[in-house]
This record gives structure tokens, C-alpha cells and sequence, in this order.
């Protein structure tokens, strides 16, 4: 199984047991060892994690760090683990402690759901105050899988991790820098933006307030039109893959029954299958259609229907399983309207999910 689908299965156990764990030593047995046997580590071979590393500060004795990852008989990682409801920001402080007396070059502060990654990139054995990953193992992106790839096992090249560490360190500072202008910003920006569209004018206080409203809005503007165009990609890529699938196969299919499985049913099936990965692996989605309807199921359990689709006649209904043995049924001007009820068919399968 490929790296990035372990760490979705692994999503999923999270989402069912955060809930359950109520304490620290919990929190560590139940998500942090998991997440590092997912990387390729032998969690149960002393020489490969070591637990309760010695990391003694100064002229305290007795210190340890929660964890060693060991690479050629020394750490490479050190990790520090907290309860999973830990705010992390307050635990710092107390990893860079740990880091300035063992050789290891890599950080890590976790609570079993978020991952920050630490190196020594400003100052040899001296702990960088921001990381330079951050994983939210709640809010997976492709790129989190492509650099946790870097620390797996099988892949393992510090000198690599290194310099992916310096270059993703000034990428997060510009990100934030970003961010922080588009929120607010600073003369300086106003200046360099005004002094471009309007080399001559002279920036009396009133126009630095009036080019920062200007900014504002077209920044906001510049991150709304490219998020939908990601959108409007995807879907398109969506959309040219399903009439591919349709073209090697017949428009219509017909069982035994009778059943006519049309092309739009396929459509609508997908679709609802790609708003709910999010949630769940999409193997433990099924299609189940009949006379009246086309089924979605959860587990392939008739008792457990997410939505229907009514195709069938002029007129198009999206149902959805929103309250137990009832449905409620949405019309559709267009099958692609059915995006526009992800936070219901997710509150179903949240729902069902709960029942298991």
C-alpha cells in the first residue's frame, strides 16, 4: 500500500478514537507509535525507537525526551508527544531545551493529530523557533505526503531532508508574510503597489488608505479566482474521466432485472463519491441501482443509504438520508449541482458512521 493511502486509513482511525483517548501515555500508544510505524520504523525494536531518550539539561539529571528515532546507532529525531488536546504552541519551549543536548538534527512536537517539524537551520544545535513542516494529519495535503515520504524508512536522506528543511523554512515565511499583508497591509506594501500603478502621485495619508482598500480587494479577489479555477479544473478532470469511462463502455447498461444504469446515474455516483472522500476511503462506497432509484450505499448496506438519485424522469432529485428511515429530496437544475450539497451528504455519513 502506498504511503499516501496508509496515512488516509490512518486519518480515518483518528477521526473514530480521538474521541476515546482521555490521556497522554493514550495519545502515544494509540496515534504517535502508529503514525511512525506507518514511515517504515520498527516501534518495538529499542534500536530503532527508543522511548524515554535521556536529554539531561544542564545540571538537571533525569530528563527525557519521549522519543529517539535512532538512524546508524544515533537520533536523527527526537520527538516530544502530547496529549492530542494539547495546544502545541505551549510546548516549545521545552523541545528546544531537549534538542541542545543531543545530537539529533531533526524536532519533532506532536500530539498524535499535528506533526511540527524542527531543525537546526539558523544556529548548529540550537533549535529553529519556527518548524519548517507542519502536518495536520486531520487536513492531509498531497504535498504533506510528498515530504514525510523524506523521513520514511525506506527513503531516509538527511543531507536531502536538510536542504528540503531550508528551502520549505522561507516558503512558510513568505506564505505568512502573504497572509498577513492580505489582511492588512503594511505602508510599505501600499507604497510599492502604489508607486507602480501611479509613479507620480504623492502618497499623502489619505491615498497610502485609499490603495490599501484597493490592495485589499484585489488581493481577496486574486485568491478567490484562484481557488475556483482549481475548482473548475478538478471538475473538468472529473468530468473528462467519467465521459472516458462512459465512451469504453455502454452509454446504458442493462441487468437481468431490467435495470437501466444510465450515464447521468454514473455521474452523480462519482460525484457524491468525491465530496465524501474527505471522510472516508472511498472502497466503502457502493452503488446499488434499481427500477426506481440509484442507491449509495455505506458498507453496501441497504440499511445504511447515504443519498439517491432520482434520474428517472424530466424532472432530477438529489435524496438525501438526513434523518434516520426518512429522505429528503433536492431538485437538480443540473447533475453538477449535487457539489452544492457536500455538508449534507458529509452530516449523513457522519451520522451512519456513528451507528457502527
Amino acid at each position: 500500500m502506498e504511503l499516501k493511502d496508509k496515512l488516509e486509513k490512518f486519518a480515518e482511525r483518528i477521526a473514530n478514537l480521538k474521541d476515546t483517548i482521555q490521556t497522554e501515555e493514550a495519545t502515544k500508544h494509540s496515534l504517535v507509535l502508529p503514525f511512525f510505524q506507518i514511515l517504515g520504523y520498527d516501534i518495538f525494536d529499542p534500536n530503532v525507537v527508543v522511548p524515554e531518550f535521556t536529554a539531561d539539561v544542564g545540571i538537571k539529571k533525569g530528563e527525557k525526551v519521549d522519543y529517539a528515532i535512532m538512524h546508524d546507532g544515533n537520533p536523527f529525531v527526537i520527538v516530544e508527544a502530547k496529549n492530542h488536546t494539547e495546544n502545541l504552541d505551549k510546548h516549545t519551549g521545552q523541545l528546544f531545551r531537549y534538542f541542545t543536548t543531543v545530537s539529533a538534527k531533526f524536532a519533532i512536537l506532536t500530539n498524535g493529530i499535528e506533526y511540527r517539524f524542527y531543525s537546526d537551520i539558523d544556529n548548529t544545535n540550537k533549535m529553529d523557533e519556527k518548524p519548517f513542516l507542519v502536518i495536520d494529519l486531520e487536513n492531509l495535503l498531497s504535498r504533506d505526503v510528498k515530504a514525510l515520504e523524506r523521513f520514511s524508512k525506506e527513503n531516509l536522506n538527511i543531507d536531502e531532508i536538510l536542504e528540503m528543511a531550508s528551502k520549505q523554512r522561507n516558503v512558510i515565511a513568505v506564505k505568512k508574510v502573504f497572509e498577513a499583508q492580505s489582511k492588512e497591509p503594511s505602508d510599505d506594501f501600499v507604497r510599492f503597489f502604489a508607486k507602480s500603478i501611479e509613479p507620480n502621485c504623492v502618497l499623502t495619508a489619505n491615498k497610502l488608505e485609499e490603495f490599501r482598500a484597493y490592495i485589499k480587494s484585489a488581493l481577496s479577489e486574486v485568491i478567490t479566482d484562484l481557488a475556483a479555477k482549481k475548482i473548475n479544473s478538478l471538475k473538468s478532470d472529473f468530468n473528462a474521466r467519467i465521459n472516458e469511462e462512459n465512451s469504453q463502455n455502454e452509454i446504458a447498461e442493462k441487468d437481468e432485472d431490467g435495470i437501466v444504469t444510465t450515464a447521468e446515474e454514473l455521474q452523480g455516483f462519482y460525484i457524491v463519491k468525491s465530496l465524501l472522500c474527505a471522510k472516508i476511503s472511498l472502497d466503502r462506497i457502493y452503488p446499488r441501482d434499481t427500477k426506481s432509484y440509484f442507491g449509495i450505499l455505506l458498507d453496501d448496506n441497504n440499511r445504511k443509504w447515504i443519498a439517491r438519485l432520482h434520474f428517472n424522469s424530466s424532472k432530477k432529485y438529489l435524496g438525501i438520508h438526513e434523518i434516520e428511515k426518512q429522505e429528503t429530496k433536492y431538485p437538480l437544475e443540473k447533475i453538477e449541482d449535487i457539489y452544492n450539497f457536500k455538508e449534507q451528504l458529509l452530516k449523513t455519513l457522519e451520522r451512519l458512521q456513528g451507528q457502527e
